[in-house]
């Protein structure tokens, strides 16, 4: 059970208060009774603006509802102007450009992946940060990139063999050389200032562009590292003959090191099961180890304990013998927790749950002043603060959010505009208001992105009433889909986010598929997306491909030029036009498949509190699930129960068929706990259940009010165990 202690008004649970008292005041210039007193003003101020702003969602869902019970044939002009005038859909602002300054190159700059990873796991967290660069040999060799069959114990000759030959040859298309190939190199050299490359031939030949050699560091004569750049981007050629590779190598060339995860966002959000005080401290106290730089993590591995550190930034010497600096670690984002969740961690004067956004804005802030008096050592080189604000409706709330920044930096007397800020176009009445959201927050956005799996699971929940969506397949080629990504991109470069912030694009769930990936993965940039979403550390450093492949900032200039998408293309509802021709057939399948993802992923969040984890789907295809895949699927599911596509029955008997598969896909877990053998007593079955049977209930369809009640009620049970 949480303890407190009362603090001005508000009621702090102790392990909050001890950990910021004693772990993150000391080190910064705040009094702890001034931070306090800052804290509830804060809390008082926004807190009665922040559930205001969830009554107003309520308020305009209901009248949604309402007007699709009155009007069960849709026709779209009564329809928008019905938006219109209830205030959903909003008269849009006059041109405008962003006035966001101090952005890293990272963001403003340079195009490449991005990874999100649960702040509570440090290993994650860690390895994310450290995914700036990562091996393009190993990337290759491990993945089905280039070879199916997977890699066996051991290194194999051949495989590597074809591994290099491919890297090679991408050497040549990216640096090409006067004349011959990087697969005839027998040395690579630096000669009066200049790169030097001796062929097999005997010819000495440089590269083609002799702008892309950066720099090297080890001898001239025999460089450790050569350091080169295409498309802002870095690659480093590394020379050891000590390794296998390296020995066998006529140059002994040992790895190609890609610029890969250029920003990563920390999450506390979807992908992570914190649920009280307890897990929020956890995640605070990861983000303190990233931002003081010294977060470390013991791993076993093979029987020996490796300490996984931060990794240090690169160095090396430029042509006229300058220093130069790169970055060992991604750009680090922080996401917040949006507007509608609370925690226990601080209850206000009245005993209420403090909004979790605002515990997490002011707090996460606070611990981001380390970062900021790192100055050059830090994660900001330009002194800011990243800040991603998930599932936000419209500019009011966005509008609120940029307040609320303000407010923390005045706490902290921060320059107006340090804490920069992340808008997730993933919720449908941000889509259609987009412009007027950037607007709200013209000095501080820093990103924008879409997502398919919550701005899908919003659609459904938004227009449940309006009658029975099609197959989930069938929603990502409905028009509404394709305007949306595409407005996003027009509506960003319209505001002039080119070369101040990013434009990003979803994630890619098949870790496990990455020769699809870099097949399909390419549209992403071609879209004018100058980052996009990979599930792991090897998929941004395949990832990073594209981006070699195409300028982003070409593609943007030409974009510019396009007719906008329309807005009522995305307001065109991806309905099912004749129920008739979905079988019983097809519908049991499309159900088994929700019913099963969401089983796999909730009694993992639920029994062990896994935010995000590489879920086996109904194929037994392991793909990378947090909260938003749990939201459409649930909202589907409950759509097609409400417009009677399915039964109540048809759902129980697909939920108890579909445990017993769970339970067999996770029997080599000893933390499992099976569902199909006790279903009425398992307490993630249930959660299941009520996010299908009680989804229309759900506010905005989220699952995070019943996932976090079955989580508070594991966690209790084990703690009375444990007592």
């Amino acid at each position: 059970m949480t303890q407190y202690q009362s603090i001005g008004t508000l009621q702090v649970a102790d392990v909050l208060a001890d950990f910021i008292n004693r772990d993150v005041l000391p080190g910064l210039a705040i009094e702890s009774a001034a931070f306090w007193a800052g804290f509830e003003h804060i809390i008082e101020e926004f807190a009665p603006q922040n559930r205001e702003l969830l009554i107003k969602r309520d308020d305009l869902q209901a009248r949604i509802s309402e007007y699709h019970r009155h009007h069960p044939k849709l026709e779209f002009q009564p329809y928008k102007t019905f938006l219109q005038e209830i205030g959903y859909l909003e008269p849009v602002v006059d041109d405008f450009t962003i006035t966001t300054d101090h952005v890293d190159a990272e963001l403003a700059e340079q195009a490449g992946p991005q990874l999100v990873v649960p702040i509570m796991n440090a290993r994650y967290a860690i390895n994310a940060a450290n995914a700036r660069w990562g091996s393009l040999y190993d990337a290759l060799y491990g993945t089905d990139a280039l070879i199916s069959e997977p890699a066996g114990k051991g290194y194999d000759t051949v495989r590597g063999a074809k591994v290099i030959a491919w890297a090679k040859s991408w050497l040549d298309e990216n640096f090409q050389l006067q004349s011959g190939s990087h697969q005839d190199a027998v040395s690579y050299r630096v000669e009066s200032g200049e790169l030097v490359i001796e062929l097999l031939s005997g010819d000495l030949v440089r590269l083609r562009d002799s702008s892309a050699w950066k720099g090297f560091s080890g001898e001239p004569q025999k460089p450790e590292r050569i350091l080169l750049e295409h498309n802002r981007l870095s690659v480093e050629l590394q020379f050891n003959a000590d390794t296998n590779v390296g020995k066998a190598d006529s140059a002994n060339m040992s790895d190609i090191l890609l610029e890969s995860a250029l920003s990563t966002i920390m999450d506390c959000e979807d992908s992570v099961a914190a649920v009280d005080a307890e897990d929020k401290v956890l995640c605070y106290k990861n983000w303190l180890g990233l931002m003081q730089g010294n977060l470390v993590e013991q791993v076993e591995k093979n029987g020996q304990t490796i300490e996984r550190k931060l990794n240090e930034d690169r160095r090396y010497i430029g042509r006229d013998g300058e220093t130069i600096v790169l970055k060992g670690r991604s750009l680090l984002f922080v996401r917040n927790v949006g507007h509608l969740m609370t925690n226990d961690a601080i209850l206000d004067a009245s005993g209420r749950e403090v909004p979790e956004g605002i515990i997490d804005g002011v707090v996460t802030s606070l611990i981001s002043l380390y970062d900021l008096n790192r100055g050059e050592e830090g994660n900001s080189r330009c002194g800011s603060i990243y800040i991603v604000k998930p599932k936000m409706h419209g500019s009011a709330e966005v509008a609120f959010a940029d307040e609320l920044f303000a407010a923390i930096e005045n706490l902290y007397q921060l320059p107006s505009g340090t804490i920069k800020m992340g808008i997730m176009d993933e919720e449908r009445r941000t889509s259609i208001n987009l412009k007027n959201c950037i607007a709200a927050a013209s000095s501080r956005v820093a990103f924008i992105n879409t997502g398919f799996l919550d701005r899908t699971g919003d659609e459904i929940h938004t227009s449940m009433l309006a009658g029975a969506f099609l197959p989930k397949a069938e929603i990502k080629q409905a028009v509404w889909l394709g305007a949306y990504e595409n407005s996003n991109v027009d509506i960003g470069l319209k505001c002039g986010l080119q070369g101040r912030a990013q434009i990003g694009k979803g994630m890619w769930p098949i870790p496990d598929q990455m020769a699809e990936m870099l097949k399909q993965k390419i549209g992403h940039p071609k879209a004018g997306a100058n980052t996009a979403w990979v599930p792991s550390p090897t998929a941004a450093t395949l990832h990073a491909l594209h981006y070699h492949q195409l300028s982003v900032a070409a593609v943007q200039d030409e974009l510019k030029s396009r007719a906008p998408a329309a807005v009522d293309d995305i307001l065109q509802i991806p309905l099912q036009t004749d129920i008739s021709e979905l079988d019983e057939k097809t519908r049991l399948h499309e159900l088994d498949n929700n019913v099963q993802g969401i089983l796999g992923y909730v009694v993992r969040w639920v029994d062990l509190g896994v935010g995000c984890s590489k879920v086996p789907d109904i194929n037994d295809v392991g793909l990378m699930e947090d909260r938003a895949t749990l939201r459409i699927s649930s909202q589907h599911i409950c759509n097609w129960l409400t417009q009677s596509l399915i039964t109540a029955e048809q759902v129980d008997a697909s939920m108890i068929k579909m445990a017993a598969i769970v339970d067999q896909q996770n029997a080599g877990d000893p933390a499992y706990r099976p569902m199909a053998t006790n279903p009425s007593e398992n307490l993630a079955f249930a959660a299941a259940r009520d996010l299908i049977f009680l989804g229309a209930e759900q506010p905005s369809g989220y699952t995070e009010p019943l996932l976090h009640a079955y989580r508070r009620k594991v966690k209790s049970l084990e703690g009375s165990c444990n007592h």
